[in-house]
């Protein structure tokens, strides 16, 4: 079996050193195992797709800033009857932060979330009124990486209006309270290979910051979190990440409860180079997939 781990065309947007040492351990410890794999990116006109029977996606970073062409190529795939973990049903669904409703609706806790569209009269300041809160974060319903990201004030909400009523004409947005557990507490990552938990850590923002991502100064503490705490995140891959070679559950702790913020099933940092056994563990539950 040929074996492309799917990751993007480098412009420099989305670069990390940690991330691409992430990618190439990962390839060299499945090639170590023996497997016939290789890195792709997932639209380098120039693949063959033929020679490939399995397609994993690792880094696709861009799909977001592609949107359109993720989709075709999604499809693609599918008439080409090239498997692709994760499943496409559940990527295509996981695209969209509109998924947020889905979870919701299946009463699991999530983020308190409004959707917006360009259909929409846009006032930011009726949202402080809605969730009862004094800061919002206002994020596309198809992003990555903090692209298009604002963390929303009566101090900048007129400029923020602004803004948003010009990127709102080509995207729908997501507003939701901004969570001070998370400058505070720290935002938790649990990662799960083929439904099996393997490892969690904590992320933690910069001084000044409200992004927990490293590349704006983030940084990691790996966690050993209670039974029950896994148990709480296992109940949202059980439901919507079924098949699913890896899904990492991100959330913060909210009166003493999880809530949901992402469930990461496209192209997430898996943080395997918190623990040497994460290779092994992530290497099992392919081959179960396999």
């Amino acid at each position: 079996m040929n074996i492309a781990l799917i990751n993007y065309l480098d412009k420099g947007a989305y670069s990390s050193t940690t991330v691409e040492g992430e990618d190439d351990q990962l390839l060299n410890f499945l090639k170590q195992k023996g497997l016939n794999i290789e890195k792709v990116i997932w639209n380098d006109p120039q693949v063959n797709w033929e020679n490939y029977q399995l397609a994993i996606l690792k880094s696709p970073w861009d799909y977001f800033d592609l949107i359109g062409d993720f989709y075709n190529w999604l499809n693609f795939l599918e008439e080409k009857k090239i498997k692709l973990l994760n499943p496409i049903d559940v990527v295509k669904w996981n695209a969209d932060k509109h998924y947020l409703n889905d979870i919701q609706s299946a009463g699991l806790k999530v983020t308190p979330s409004f959707f917006i569209s360009k259909a929409d009269q846009i006032d930011l300041a009726d949202y402080f009124i809605k969730f009862d809160t004094k800061k919002l974060i206002v994020k596309p319903c198809v992003s990555g990486g903090a692209k298009n990201t604002f963390k929303v004030t009566s101090e900048n909400v007129a400029e923020i209006n602004s803004k948003l009523a010009m990127l709102i004409k080509d995207e729908d947005f997501i507003v939701q309270p901004f969570l001070d557990e998370i400058p505070e507490s720290g935002e938790w990552s649990f990662i799960f290979f083929n439904g099996e938990f393997s490892h969690a850590l904590l992320k933690k923002t910069k001084t000044g910051d409200f992004r927990v991502q490293h590349t704006f100064g983030g940084t990691i503490y790996p966690q050993n979190p209670g039974r029950k705490l896994i148990d709480t995140a296992k109940e949202y891959v059980d439901l919507f990440a079924k098949g699913c070679l890896y899904a990492r559950v991100d959330g913060v702790m909210v009166n003493n409860e999880f809530t949901l913020m992402e469930l990461e099933l496209i192209e997430p940092f898996l943080f395997l180079n918190t623990d040497p056994n994460n290779y092994e563990r992530y290497y099992k539950a392919l081959q179960k997939l396999i």
